[in-house]
């Protein structure tokens, strides 16, 4: 890896980085009263329009931050930045990386944009059901070389309960401190990961289910629904394994022939030989289909409480939810007149 690339997690930084600001509040009392500052909400100076490019590293202090800021004449002044830190909590969510920035601004605006996740190089951002091939080539886009990653996927130790690392890299925007590895940067990840499943009550077993069924659940949950209908869908999920029916969910060979965003699944596709095929096989599927959010991993944990077996999306925004089989048939032939009305966009 480029030794100008990434290495912490910005959202585990963010914690560690509280003591920045603290750690150098002798700063603060030695510079007197008021201090001189560039006006807000736009540039001056001979410098305007310029724009440079802050690095901030693992265990920078505050007083490192405001005197780069002033060196690269940022702010007007390294104590204004420094004070106004102080007394703002955001301050406390800075990610370490290389941050580009515009030059003379007022200690608010250079605040906001050190805070703006668009001006940071290289960010990770891990989507909401995002597979763990987009975290590679994420990765790969952001300087890591493939051996690299290749290497840290092959060493990350899975959490107890857990048998894919599918599913363990929480959605969430990660940026990283220069000159790490990228098994400590995907080490970071399932650490977050680890969190939020113990948050959720996944890492906990639910009844019959285990960690590792509850997060192929949530995987699943998150594929097929819109947040409000997650419980639901959840629900379903697990009525149907009770009462040993195939899931016969379109995300799981979706996932199996890596496309997404496409509503229509073609007759062909439910034959593909596969234990991710749910129309083909009973049960779930050996691993989780994606990497899960928080709502998600909840509602594996909680569904909502209904006797559904069956639902669909008839229009945008419109799943509906039935437990028989004549109604859910009807619902389907609302749902194709849609689809060849385009309310779904292209079919193909």
């Amino acid at each position: 890896m480029k030794a100008n690339k990434w290495g912490l997690l910005r959202v585990i930084a963010a914690l560690s980085i509280v003591a920045i600001f603290t750690g150098g509040m002798h700063e603060l009392r030695k510079g007197g009263s008021a201090v001189a500052d560039f006006p807000c909400g736009s540039n001056s100076g001979s410098n305007s329009g310029n724009e440079v490019t802050i690095a901030i590293g693992q265990g920078d202090t505050g007083s490192d931050i405001a005197q780069q800021l002033f060196s690269k004449k940022v702010t007007k002044s390294a104590a204004v930045f420094f004070r106004l830190a102080v007394g703002d909590e955001r301050s406390q969510k800075i990610a370490p990386g290389s941050h580009r920035i515009q030059t003379t601004l007022c200690a608010k605006d250079a605040l906001a944009q050190l805070l703006d996740p668009k001006r940071i190089a290289d960010l990770i951002n891990i989507f909401e059901g995002a597979w763990n091939s987009d975290v590679v080539a994420q990765m790969t886009a952001s300087g890591f070389t493939p051996a690299d990653i290749k290497r840290a996927f092959n060493s990350v130790e899975l959490p107890s309960g857990f048998k894919n690392l599918e599913g363990l890299l929480f959605p969430a925007q990660y940026s990283f401190a220069a000159g790490t590895s990228a098994r400590t940067a995907l080490n970071a990840m399932v650490e977050r990961g680890k969190l939020e499943v113990t948050k959720s009550g996944i890492a906990a077993g639910s009844g019959k289910y285990s960690p590792q069924q509850l997060l192929i659940i949530a995987s699943i949950v998150q594929a097929e629904a819109d947040t409000k209908d997650f419980a639901k869908v959840s629900r379903v999920i697990r009525n149907r394994l009770e009462k040993g029916m195939p899931l016969q969910m379109d995300s799981t060979v979706h996932f199996l022939k890596k496309v997404r965003g496409k509503i229509f699944l073609s007759t062909s596709s439910t034959f593909l030989q596969s234990k991710y095929n749910t129309y083909r096989n009973y049960g779930l599927p050996p691993g989780p289909i994606g990497n899960p959010g928080a709502a998600a991993m909840r509602a594996a944990v909680s569904p909502e409480p209904g006797d559904w077996i069956f639902f669909i999306t008839v229009a945008p925004g419109d799943t509906r939810f039935t437990s028989e089989n004549a109604q859910f048939n009807l619902w389907k032939a609302e749902y194709k007149k849609n689809l060849r009305a385009g309310a779904f966009g292209s079919a193909k």
